[in-house]
């Protein structure tokens, strides 16, 4: 199968005197999730930036499909204030499985029709769930995805995730290593 993601040898640090991860490599398959695990600070979100080319490595390689999708840790910074949901949604993403996922994620329509602020993190963060799932990406980069939500809800979400496996791959970033050890093929620890 084919890779969707590929580093190799990467190294940054945001200073001369401090890197954070030197000669790091890793793939990613579809059907794949792994999992990158530290402490805060260690490196984890700026992974996703490099992999994002929004910030450049000092040395390595990164070889990324076309179709990449991310779900940030602040669902409240992942929305535009002034826009309602669906709006935001339906500006990136095509709505057709629209149906599919709202019941899978225990979001109700009518709340797509709020401004972010109107919603819970919770459900704000469901919502960007939601967003990520309906762009059909070929990579999945999820940040702490599940971390303003409840147990329950947190596990159903990660099997509705795990069921589209087959689809994509995913890059998972998270403290909870009981989370990484139940659902990633692989943990990287940074």
């Amino acid at each position: 199968m084919q890779n969707v993601l590929e580093i190799k040898n990467l190294s940054f640090g945001y200073s001369k005197e401090k890197t954070l991860f030197e000669n790091l490599s890793l793939s990613l398959k579809k059907g794949e999730l792994k999992a990158i695990v530290g402490e805060s600070g260690a490196g984890k979100s700026t992974i996703f930036e490099l992999v994002l080319q929004n910030i450049r490595p000092k040395r390595g390689e990164i070889v990324v499909t076309q179709r990449i999708s991310e779900v940030f840790q602040d669902p409240y910074s992942s929305f535009h204030p002034s826009y309602t949901l669906l709006n935001q949604i339906a500006d990136v993403a095509p709505l057709a499985a629209l149906p599919k996922y709202l019941d899978n994620l225990n979001l109700d329509e009518k709340l797509l029709h709020k401004f972010p602020h109107e919603l819970s993190g919770g459900q704000l963060q469901r919502a960007s769930i939601l967003r990520a799932m309906l762009m059909e990406p070929d990579l999945l980069l999820l940040d702490e995805p599940t971390s303003a939500l409840d147990n329950v809800i947190q596990l159903d979400v990660m099997q509705m995730l795990m069921g589209h496996l087959g689809e994509m791959g995913m890059l998972l970033i998270t403290h909870d290593m009981d989370l990484a050890k139940w659902c990633a093929d692989e943990i990287i620890a940074i």
